[in-house]
């Protein structure tokens, strides 16, 4: 493949495939390597590989994060010589998927094709902090189709870690409500919003016209937030959003919502329907606890915080998939009397995180189109005149 520079900021590299053999005393060296990191020659090899090809790509010393699919297809011999292909598939924004293919051979005989795997790497600052990666441009044909499916295995990845990580099986995320509890679970539910506000360690995934797509991953969990800036005041912003009723008109996850129960000023309960991910599958709804908060001082930001709860009178039905929310909202913050920052988090469960993982995954900038529409909205009704029966409105 051939790296293209669509941007000033990103140089290209050609030349990304490298071939070689190992034979000889380069063959001994590896051997000595391997004895000491507890791999097979052939492996040892491989991964050399891995490392020269990436360095030619990024220019600097690359990081080992994930080795994925290691194929064992035959076995090396003593005397074997080694040829190793490398080709970079695909660079995403911080990280990059190296494929190597190892064949062996004596003499005159055929190839063997012994071994083949894929591995991920980054590049790492003196922060320790991802560095953004040169694209390539894949070569026709072949290249083209690893590029494709390094895609596809990045999805595939993604899914397996977070998805089938994130499944607890018979413990529900949601928690019963109870006027009795009111109190309590409000209060936990603008906490654990306020704590994942105070996390600084966010990496930036994405951004798309000031628009920023941040991930944290901690203790087997993935969180993400979105992250832009209004031209609305803060208090207007607030009003208009935590009416989850009106989000419909901007988020198109948001297919129904009723409220359920106005409990206070404070908090409401809502049942919220979402469409499906896959074409004929079902949709999920979601029953949520909605908790508003105000500033206390001008330091504070307004906030918007979600969980999900159960209700005796709303139990999960034939029709919709009960999805369940740990941890999500909004933070609302005065920049000056017309500039408001928004930021909504999420802490991702397996019924949210489908509608968000190829965002997350580089594949898809839908998050930039939804919160696109929020900013358009909270515009577009700031310049309607308020009714006195409404002020929210």
């Amino acid at each position: 493949a051939q790296a293209s520079s669509p941007d000033a900021s990103w140089r290209g590299v050609p030349g990304m495939s490298h071939w070689a053999e190992a034979p000889g005393k380069t063959q001994d060296t590896l051997e000595r390597l391997s004895r000491s990191a507890g791999l097979g020659t052939p492996q040892a090899s491989m991964f050399i590989f891995y490392i020269l090809e990436s360095s030619r790509l990024c220019k600097a010393h690359p990081t080992l994060r994930t080795i994925d699919m290691f194929h064992f297809r035959g076995p090396s011999h003593i005397g074997d010589r080694l040829v190793l292909k490398a080709i970079v598939n695909n660079s995403f924004k911080h990280s990059m998927e190296v494929g190597v293919c190892a064949e062996a051979y004596q003499g005159r005989e055929p190839l063997r094709h012994i071994n083949s795997a894929f591995m991920t790497f980054e590049v790492l600052d003196n922060e320790s902090k991802p560095c953004t990666l040169p694209r390539i441009r894949p070569e026709p044909v072949d290249g083209k189709r690893r590029y494709v499916e390094a895609i596809a295995r990045k999805k595939i990845r993604l899914d397996r870690k977070y998805i089938i990580s994130c499944k607890q099986p018979q413990v529900s995320l949601s928690v019963p409500w109870d006027p009795s509890n009111q109190m309590y679970l409000s209060y936990n539910n603008v906490s654990a919003l306020k704590l994942m506000d105070t996390r600084n360690n966010w990496v930036l995934t994405s951004e798309k016209n000031k628009v920023r797509l941040y991930t944290l991953e901690e203790n087997h969990m993935l969180c993400f937030k979105v992250e832009m800036y209004v031209s609305v005041p803060a208090e207007q912003s607030f009003h208009l959003l935590s009416d989850l009723t009106r989000r419909k008109e901007w988020d198109r996850h948001y297919e129904q919502c009723e409220v359920i129960i106005q409990v206070d000023e404070e908090d409401t309960l809502y049942r919220v329907v979402t469409p499906s991910v896959s074409k004929g599958g079902k949709g999920k709804d979601f029953i949520l606890l909605a908790s508003r908060r105000k500033p206390c001082d001008s330091r504070d930001p307004y906030l918007i915080a979600l969980r999900s709860v159960t209700l005796p009178t709303h139990p999960p039905t034939e029709d919709y998939t009960r999805g369940e929310v740990q941890c999500a909202g909004f933070t609302i913050r005065e920049e000056s009397d017309s500039v408001t920052k928004l930021t909504y988090y999420n802490q991702a469960t397996p019924g949210v995180l489908p509608y968000i993982s190829t965002d997350i995954a580089g594949l898809s900038s839908s998050f930039y189109c939804t919160f696109s529409a929020c900013s358009r909205f909270l515009e577009t009704t700031v310049q309607r005149p308020l009714s006195p029966h409404n002020p929210q409105s």
